[in-house]
C-alpha cells in the first residue's frame, strides 16, 4: 500500500506530520501516471539470483523509500546510485536497478523528490516539472550521500562507487561528482548540462565541471529538443578547460531525449543497446565493477 500524509493525517489527524514533510513513504507500484500508455516496447527484469525491494534510508530529516536490487550471493558488491527521471521511482527505474544487479551492482535508487510531492501519481506533466524544479541539488546530494552510506551497510562496498541517472537524474549525475570525489565513475544518460540559475539549482553542471574529479560518460540525443548541440559542446569545451580529459560526451544523431526509456515512445532500441554496453563497460574501465585483487 502506499502511504501519502495527507491520507495519514485524515485517518489520525492529531499527528504532527508537517515536522517530518515528507509527502511520500512508499514507493508506487507501476508506472508513472503521465506517461501512460506504456509502450509494448517496454522490458521487464526478473529478480532470479537477485534480493530486491523497497528499503528505508535514513536521512538528515528523517527517511526515504528507495528500491534497491543486488545479487543474492554475498557481496560486498560495487555500488551503483540509479537517479530517477523527473517522473520518480516507478516501474522502469526499478527495472533499471535489477538490470544493473544482474551484472553485478548493488544498485539503488532513492526517492529524491519525496518531500515534494508524489510525482508518480501526478498526470499533469506541467505539476511533474514544477514539483522536481523545486528539488534542492544541496538536499538531493545530501540524500545520495546518505544512500551511499546505507548501501556500505549492507553488503555494498563504497570504495568501489558510480552513479547513473536518467533526464534531471543525469544532470545529478554531473552534480553529484563534483560534490563527491570519492565517486569512481558515473554515467549521464541526456540529462541538463545549462540552465538558470533557481534558488534550489543556483548552479549547473557547466559551472562545476572544475570540481569534477571521476570521468563521467554522458550519453546525450542529437535530435533532444531540450538540450541542444551547443548545451553539449559547451560542456565539452568546459571540461578540457578545466582538465577533465578522461570524461566523455557521446551523442546519438539519430535519437531524442529519453532514448534509454523503453516505456515511452523515446525509445530508440539500438542507441539504448549501444548505451548501456557503453555505460557498463565505463563503469568497469573506472573501477566500478571490477573484483578487488
Amino acid at each position: 500500500m502506499r502511504h501519502v500524509a495527507s491520507d495519514i493525517a485524515g485517518l489520525f489527524p492529531t499527528m504532527d506530520l508537517s515536522r517530518r514533510g515528507f509527502v511520500v513513504t512508499t514507493l508506487a507500484a507501476g508506472f508513472a501516471l503521465t506517461v501512460q500508455p506504456v509502450q509494448a516496447s517496454t522490458i521487464t527484469t526478473d529478480t532470479e539470483g537477485l534480493v530486491a525491494g523497497e528499503v528505508q534510508i535514513p536521512v538528515a530529516d528523517g527517511t526515504i523509500p528507495a528500491y534497491r536490487a543486488q545479487p543474492a550471493k554475498p557481496g560486498p558488491h560495487p555500488v551503483l546510485l540509479v537517479v530517477e527521471e523527473i517522473f520518480g521511482v516507478h516501474e522502469h527505474i526499478k527495472d533499471m536497478c535489477r538490470r544493473f544487479a544482474k551484472q553485478g551492482y548493488l544498485a539503488i535508487a532513492p526517492e529524491l523528490y519525496s518531500r515534494l510531492g508524489d510525482v508518480v501519481a501526478m498526470t499533469d506533466i506541467k505539476e511533474v516539472v514544477a514539483t522536481v524544479n523545486k528539488a534542492p541539488d544541496k538536499t538531493e546530494m545530501s540524500d545520495l550521500d546518505a544512500t551511499v552510506a546505507w548501501a556500505g551497510k549492507n553488503h555494498g562496498d563504497t570504495r568501489r562507487l558510480g552513479i547513473t541517472g536518467f533526464c534531471r537524474g543525469g544532470r545529478t549525475v554531473w552534480m553529484y561528482a563534483a560534490h563527491n570525489h570519492n565517486l569512481k565513475a558515473g554515467v549521464a544518460w541526456y540529462g541538463p548540462l545549462v540552465g538558470t540559475p533557481t534558488d534550489a539549482m543556483p548552479t549547473n553542471p557547466v559551472d562545476v565541471a572544475g570540481e569534477i574529479k571521476a570521468p563521467i560518460l554522458g550519453l546525450y540525443a542529437g535530435l533532444d529538443q531540450g538540450i541542444l548541440k551547443e548545451h553539449v559542446e559547451t560542456m565539452r569545451a568546459k571540461l578540457l578547460e578545466t582538465g577533465n580529459t578522461r570524461s566523455q560526451i557521446v551523442v546519438y544523431p539519430d535519437a531524442q531525449h529519453g532514448f534509454n526509456a523503453d516505456y515511452r515512445p523515446s525509445y530508440n532500441e539500438a542507441d539504448a543497446k549501444d548505451g548501456m554496453s557503453r555505460c557498463l563497460a565505463w563503469l568497469r574501465a573506472n573501477g566500478v565493477g571490477q573484483e578487488e585483487a
